[in-house]
């Protein structure tokens, strides 16, 4: 059986960004002292990207019925590795920020490194306007910690999307 490792990729990372969503969803995000324009920016666009990702992945309890399946197998161990590079890359008890974080994950997989450029199922994605996300996040914030936090996430997201890019299947 030939599998397309690039949809495999794909579908990891954004099964992956879909759980952090979730994950966080209920968070409170008052961490930092930003307005309130930014704070209904960040979660009308993590609710739009939240909508996109349920339409592209299965519901969580498909990949664990599934698991032995050899795609599904595979979209398992690139969410796995994704995850032990993330831990990897953030320090404990750091504050993060997990909508830039998938802003950024997602923008680095498909705006940067072009990947499932010619995919239908994944266009939107690949049209999502990444670039207003990050200057209503980095120019039109005020707050330098959170501006600090939003570049950190960044730069953890292009070292993951670039390891997930080299990860081998064994």
């Amino acid at each position: 059986m030939i599998l397309n490792t690039s949809k495999i990729k794909t579908e990891a990372l954004l099964l992956f960004c879909k759980d952090i969503i979730l994950s966080y969803q209920e968070a409170n995000q008052d961490l930092f002292d930003i307005n309130s324009e930014v704070k209904e920016f960040i979660q009308k666009n993590t609710q739009e990207i939240l909508r996109e990702l349920n339409k592209v992945t299965k519901p969580n309890d498909f990949y664990w019925a599934k698991r032995e399946h050899a795609y599904v197998k595979a979209v398992l161990r690139s969410y796995e590795y994704l995850n032990k590079t993330l831990n990897q890359q953030l320090e404990k008890g750091k504050a993060f920020n997990p909508s830039m974080l998938c802003f950024s994950l997602l923008a680095s997989w498909f705006a940067e490194l072009q990947k499932e450029s010619r995919s239908k199922e994944y266009i939107y994605f690949i049209l999502y306007p990444y670039a207003l996300v990050y200057d209503k996040l980095l120019l039109n914030v005020n707050n330098q910690e959170f501006k600090a936090l939003n570049i950190t996430m960044i730069s953890v997201a292009e070292k993951v999307v670039l390891s997930l890019d080299k990860y081998k299947f064994n």
